[in-house]
């Protein structure tokens, strides 16, 4: 009777050990190894605005190409951790943080319906482990959450074919209108859903439903649609322009197949066997590469052709549809394909890999197999845990730096600059304004002719001790006119001059 219990709940018991493992590798000292330049200074910005000066907002972030903007979504989740967290901006992290746990969570839900409790709890493991997938889920950016939205539209999706359940087709719906919030990316899971929908079988019977899952669409993108609407459609256009631009889409037979190829290589390889950055990869030797570029071929060849074989199993099939839809819409993208794009079909390889270990799991000898694989690819890929390296207190060095510049201002106004090749100023500006004493942004004189956005003093913060920021052409710096040099001071990372106008 006892072997009976413990057999009964020894999955749950390991699921909650994972659950916890992975809610550990995502909040220990979260604060310390977040990441906190200008974009997710100008998120926390906004949101304070929000929260405090009741600024609500239509428009979310700008997307990474296209200059066009997203919808507001990632803003409105962000509110309740910003406001708990009493404006730290660890709050949001802690929010991303939680959503990835939840994602572990989704993983083994996902895996255990599809295949079986071993695929579950083995995609849930890898999942949790996985150094990529940690990194992203430690810091507040809006493509960190698109892992989560991505699994459950898949399962919804299956859900409503497998379990007859159509009428969760308004919430696939609901989670295409937000995910296309999250990211433009988002739109090639409208093109899974067209597709599994055609292979499953449109039925006049079924009408209603593909109605409902339009109906979640417009529910779930009103927030972004309603600015659009009442604005003339900006968005919608400069996206349409960007498409139609060829710049960055467009087929072309080469690059298309190659795409494909490098796309799939670090689905697999970034996401469950750790392949490493390209500038470490480029340094090193034969036998690492070479043992990298075997493994993941192998994961890929083996995976991908199970599911092919088992592709009249309804799981394996949607997984196929996953796969080959996304897959073909980035081979006709030509611009630069970073990790974070690959969130819209981050948990495709660890079901994957589950399958597999469910399938070797099914003869004794075979589990033994399974679990060996399983073990060594958790063990390595723990080896790359983020905790072994010294925090980079990104948060802290920013307050630091900011509460170093507020000091100089004597609590009068000032205008405020940054010289830095990649980061914006947004960061400080955020310190700044929640300290009371936000720097005055200086207008164009078409707006501002009798120039009363010019304070008496300029605070200007360096990246680097050889900058000039006398007669620099930035236009925080050369709107304020001819200055002179009235102070400079060294703090860590950077340096602060203080310009004052120019004294004949």
């Amino acid at each position: 009777m006892e072997k009976v219990t413990i057999r009964r709940y020894f999955p749950s018991l390991v699921l909650i050990g994972i659950l916890f493992v992975a809610a550990y590798l995502r909040l220990n000292r979260i604060s310390e190894y977040m990441t906190f330049l200008g974009d997710e200074g100008r998120d926390v910005l906004i949101v304070k605005r929000m929260i405090v000066d009741h600024d609500l907002t239509l428009l979310g972030p700008t997307a990474s190409v296209g200059g066009f903007y997203l919808g507001p979504i990632y803003y409105y989740f962000m509110v309740p951790f910003l406001w708990l967290w009493n404006l730290d901006p660890a709050g949001p992290a802690v929010m991303v943080a939680l959503f990835g746990v939840a994602t572990v969570y989704l993983m083994y839900l996902v895996g255990r319906d599809f295949f079986g409790t071993r695929a579950g709890l083995a995609a849930a493991s890898l999942y949790t482990l996985s150094p990529l997938v940690i990194a992203m889920s430690r810091s507040s950016w809006n493509p960190n959450v698109v892992p989560f939205f991505s699994t459950l539209l898949i399962y919804l999706l299956w859900r409503s074919t497998v379990k007859k359940e159509k009428y969760l087709l308004f919430w696939v719906g609901i989670v295409l209108g937000i995910g296309l919030q999250l990211h433009y990316l988002f739109l090639f899971l409208i093109g899974v859903v067209i597709v599994w929908c055609a292979l499953t079988g449109w039925q006049k019977s079924n009408l209603r439903y593909y109605f409902y899952a339009v109906g979640g669409l417009i529910a779930g993108f009103s927030p972004f649609l309603a600015f659009e609407i009442l604005k003339g459609f900006p968005n919608t256009q400069t996206i349409i322009r960007y498409i139609g631009s060829g710049k960055d889409t467009g087929f072309s037979l080469a690059q298309f197949f190659g795409t494909m190829n490098e796309v799939t290589f670090r689905l697999f390889g970034r996401l469950v066997i750790r392949l490493p950055q390209p500038e470490i990869w480029n340094i090193l030797r034969f036998w690492p590469k070479t043992f990298w570029l075997i493994s993941i071929r192998i994961l890929i060849f083996v995976g991908l052709g199970t599911l092919i074989v088992f592709r009249k199993n309804l799981a394996a099939k949607l997984l196929l549809v996953w796969y080959a839809v996304v897959i073909i819409l980035f081979g006709f993208y030509k611009g630069p394909i970073y990790d974070y794009y690959l969130g819209i079909f981050f948990a495709l390889p660890f079901l994957v890999a589950g399958l597999l270990v469910a399938l070797l799991s099914k003869t004794r000898a075979g589990l033994v197999a399974g679990l060996g694989l399983l073990a060594v690819l958790l063990w390595f890929n723990w080896l790359g845990q983020p905790f072994q390296f010294p925090p980079n207190n990104q948060l802290e060095q920013s307050k630091r730096i900011a509460q170093a510049v507020f000091e100089k201002t004597g609590g009068k106004p000032f205008n405020f600059a940054l010289l830095a090749d990649r980061n914006s100023d947004h960061a400080f500006r955020y310190f700044f304004e929640i300290w009371g004493n936000p720097p005055v942004t200086i207008e164009f004189p078409q707006k501002d002719p009798e120039r009363k956005t010019i304070t008496d003093q300029l605070l200007v913060l360096c990246d680097n001790t050889l900058c000039q920021p006398l007669g620099h052409p930035l236009w925080e710096i050369a709107g304020f006119g001819r200055a002179e040099v009235a102070g400079s001071w060294d703090v860590p990372f950077v340096r602060i001059y203080k310009l004052v106008h120019y004294q004949e």
